[in-house]
């Protein structure tokens, strides 16, 4: 019974958080945040130290249960396992703990975390290792780019039979780095799971190290009865996280996530979900295993079983968009920054860079096509926003309310279309009315805050030419006027970052 609520559970988690990566509506943002924000690092770097002892509260209590109902690589490594456990039944045996590798990855961890606020760059170890950003990785470079195309094509049928429940959206590669990351991490941690279940939360998650020290001597766990317990050893070849010695009739509690599927196994009772009794041997930490089954062989070796990636380019299956179907229209192209533009609500780029852990869910959230990861190594995988695909509207809150570490700090629509995230910079050899003399006045129509005038250069101009002039104390940075400008490739108006955002 226990097990099958946990699994329903699990099974709700997983599925409601990669749908909240894959929405690209927004609309669903609202209902299912909070389960970005009940994170345990993310809570951790938010400040929000209610949720964090709560986890340590129940993982003392009742074991990692945290792993097996809320972490969704965790999930994910369930859900790959089960698929593998068709092909072959009853194949795990148990392994040693590798303590010394866990507390080095994770000691590497908090370091990491630590040293970012002073070295951004450092930043990246720490993101690479945490578990809930590595998964909202995959969903947003992986999953999302599958759930835009069967999007797309049901536009196209829907579109044919005179609907339209269903609108096409672009897809496209916002960057490759971040993809070849995502994949590589994903064909890891599949391929760990398929054949070792939880290998990789056991052997390199630092949450997973983390909780293990409270879950030892959690009060409501997994015992063995030894009275009935016959060593048949099902219990040991069903356990996924490679925890329970059946020769020795004991369990590393260190290593259980409580996933319950020994329990079922049991054909004799001897498994059993509770308060364990003081007679009961308990074994925590390093206990050699005499049992010889050829499976925690690949686990002990499972740091040389990383598959290369297969890096492909998102394919771009999109009509060439032409002018009047007279020439075809070239693609901006991205500019060089000075300062890199930060999403909304980040601050200033140190506190950003300390608390973001790259987990895209803001770029996922994104309706613009604004925000991508970032490729510089200073910044790796991190959002920045770019105006080549769209801009950022002054009515949207999507990125900084969806924000779970608090390195974007939620903004009303107020404050956010008075929030200055850059300011518009003029190039003088790109611009259309200054370097080819045609009239042009986009930027200025359809700038939201009346930052830019279009002024004539010379009195005496009898041809009416007017450039613009930007006053800077007004702009907000949104990106429409480098958006809409009719310069190709590159834009007659680029938008440079500020150091500290401010409300102006």
């Amino acid at each position: 019974m226990l097990k099958n609520i946990r699994r329903a559970i699990a099974i709700v988690v997983l599925l409601l958080l990669t749908l909240l990566f894959l929405d690209f509506t927004g609309t669903l943002h609202a209902g299912l945040g909070w389960l970005a924000k009940i994170q345990f690092v993310p809570a951790i770097l938010a400040g929000a130290f209610v949720t964090v002892i709560f986890w340590l509260l129940m993982t003392a209590f009742f074991g990692r249960i945290y792993c097996s109902i809320a972490c969704p690589l965790g999930l994910l490594q369930d859900a790959i396992a089960w698929f593998g456990k068709k092909s072959k039944k009853n194949r795990y045996s148990f392994s040693p703990n590798r303590k010394a590798l866990r507390i080095a990855v994770c000691v590497v961890f908090i370091g990491a975390l630590i040293v970012s606020f002073f070295q951004p760059i450092i930043g990246f170890v720490a993101n690479l290792l945490e578990p809930y950003s590595a998964f909202g990785r995959i969903a947003t470079n992986l999953f999302s780019p599958l759930w835009r195309w069967g999007n797309n094509a049901l536009a196209f049928f829907a579109e044919r039979a005179n609907s339209y429940a269903f609108y096409e959206t672009d897809v496209w590669l916002k960057c490759g780095w971040s993809l070849g990351v995502a994949a590589i991490t994903f064909i890891i941690v599949a391929v760990l799971a398929w054949r070792g279940g939880r290998t990789y939360c056991n052997t390199i998650c630092p949450v997973g190290t983390l909780l293990g020290f409270a879950s030892r001597r959690a009060i409501v766990k997994v015992i063995i009865d030894e009275s009935k317990c016959s060593g048949c050893g099902l219990c040991e070849k069903n356990c996924k996280s490679a925890c329970i010695n059946s020769k020795q009739r004991t369990i590393d509690y260190s290593r259980c996530v409580v996933c319950m599927d020994c329990i079922g196994k049991c054909k004799r009772g001897a498994i059993k979900y509770g308060v364990a009794p003081k007679k009961v041997k308990i074994a925590v930490g390093d206990t050699e295993s005499k049992c010889d089954a050829p499976a925690s062989t690949s686990r002990r070796a499972f740091l040389t079983g990383a598959v290369a990636m297969a890096a492909t380019s998102t394919i771009q299956a999109q009509k060439k968009k032409v002018d009047g179907g007279l020439a075809v229209i070239k693609d901006k192209v991205v500019p060089e920054r000075a300062t890199p533009i930060l999403p909304p609500g980040a601050v200033n780029a140190r506190s950003f860079a300390h608390k973001c852990t790259a987990c895209q869910l803001c770029v996922s959230a994104c309706p613009n096509n604004v925000l991508r990861p970032s490729s510089d190594l200073d910044r790796f995988m991190q959002p920045e926003a770019s105006y080549e695909r769209g801009y950022c509207r002054p009515e949207c809150t999507n990125c900084s309310n969806v924000c779970p570490n608090g390195a974007l700090l939620p903004l009303t629509r107020e404050e956010k279309s008075s929030t200055q995230i850059g300011r518009a910079v003029w190039i003088k050899q790109n611009c259309l009315a200054a370097s080819k003399n045609e009239r042009c006045d986009n930027c200025a129509r359809h700038c939201p805050t009346g930052a830019i005038q279009m002024v004539t250069p010379d009195e005496g101009d009898k041809k009416g030419r007017r450039i613009p002039v930007i006053d800077v104390e007004r702009c907000i940075g949104c990106g429409a006027c480098e958006n809409l400008c009719p310069a190709r490739p590159f834009s007659g108006i680029v938008v440079e970052g500020v150091d500290t955002q401010k409300l102006m």
